[in-house]
């Protein structure tokens, strides 16, 4: 079986050769679970024109480790000439709130001066919304031309046309609710991060952070991105051998190691130097909570993509969603594409699922 490498690569093909991010204050922010924000701000960057009309912007949303720089980590699918077109649009990447790249989140420093911590109120993916709201109102958009997003990205791009006027609508690797497999990924990482010595409690940045934990929930995630063939092609069940160490090897731990442990403990601990412990427990429950019922109301036009050997997102969860647009009376379209990849799919394939999306923004 034939791999794309980037689906290993993980960030080093997307990382941003230049800060572009710009960010603004949204004011006091009342949360949907009890508490408020003070003061939030909003890190976004944005790609083309907007039009005399306002009326070509387009919003995308990530997926929970991701962050403003689109045109990065989406970047088959975003740029000049590509399905999402920057020469055609006006192009705005936002970092959620409740992250760690820009937006309000718990490594943000609180009004006493310190740090939020442990102290940083529970966030929702409709508080998330709320505060991209205003940066629209900052822009001078009242209305889209459309949003996309996949994974916690889709969940954030199904309630952006739950809240406000948008055109069109695409959505990929995704769901209404998280099934309980899902809930229990995310309860594994959490629990990774939680039980490490360094968490304390959320308060830890004075200290070390809990970089070990960080690293097994990475890991965690990896095992669920990713399909059983792509591990199996890439890896399968070959050794390689460990460099020296300075320390004694225990008895049960051999001198060689399986590539996939190698590949995984790199993943995890590359991770560390650029995610907040914080924020993936913060932004993993908000998820967990989310739950769309129904898209009554709604005038947007929907496309959902699932991608067949995706079993985190399986394919049943995004054609329920389009029976849910459907039953709203919206416009709407399911696809399901057969690659090998997993749930990174949605994140690697500009072709065939970037062939849908030209069209539909077309």
């Amino acid at each position: 079986m034939s791999l794309d490498p980037a689906l290993f690569q993980e960030n080093q093909r997307t990382a941003p050769k230049a800060d572009d991010r710009q960010y603004v204050s949204v004011g006091p922010l009342a949360l949907e679970q009890g508490g408020e924000l003070p003061e939030a701000t909003v890190a976004y960057e944005t790609w083309g024109e907007l039009s005399p009309a306002a009326d070509n912007a387009i919003v995308i949303c990530h997926a929970l480790s991701g962050d403003s720089h689109a045109a990065g980590w989406w970047d088959r699918l975003v740029g000049p000439g590509r399905p999402i077109d920057t020469d055609r649009f006006f192009v705005i990447g936002t970092n959620a709130l409740g992250g760690c790249q820009g937006s309000t989140g718990p490594a943000s420093v609180a009004p006493d001066g310190r740090p939020w911590g442990s102290r940083f109120p529970r966030v929702t993916v409709g508080d998330m919304i709320e505060a991209q709201m205003r940066l629209m109102g900052h822009l001078g958009i009242e209305r889209l031309l459309g949003v996309a997003g996949g994974s916690m990205g889709g969940m954030m791009a199904v309630e952006w046309t739950r809240r406000f006027p948008v055109d069109r609508a695409f959505i990929t690797a995704s769901a209404a609710a998280h099934s309980a497999m899902q809930i229990g990924f995310n309860e594994a990482a959490r629990q990774a991060v939680l039980r490490d010595p360094n968490w304390r409690g959320g308060d830890y940045y004075e200290g070390a952070p809990p970089a070990d934990g960080l690293a097994v929930a990475r890991m965690i995630g990896h095992l669920s991105y990713l399909s059983e063939s792509a591990f199996q092609a890439k890896f399968g069940r070959e050794i390689q051998d460990e460099p020296a160490r300075d320390t004694e090897r225990p008895a049960y731990e051999p001198p060689e190691r399986f590539q996939v442990e190698s590949y995984l403990n790199y993943q995890g601990d590359k991770f560390t130097h650029r995610f907040d412990a914080n924020s993936l427990v913060v932004l993993s429950r908000a998820i967990d909570d989310y739950a769309c019922d129904s898209l009554a109301g709604c005038s947007t036009q929907y496309l959902f993509v699932s991608f067949a050997s995706d079993w985190l997102y399986p394919s049943h969860q995004s054609r329920e969603l389009h029976a849910m647009a459907q039953a709203a009376g919206c416009r709407s379209e399911w696809v399901e594409i057969d690659l090998p990849y997993g749930h990174d799919a949605f994140l690697l394939d500009g072709e065939l699922q970037g062939a849908h999306v030209r069209r539909w923004f077309a």
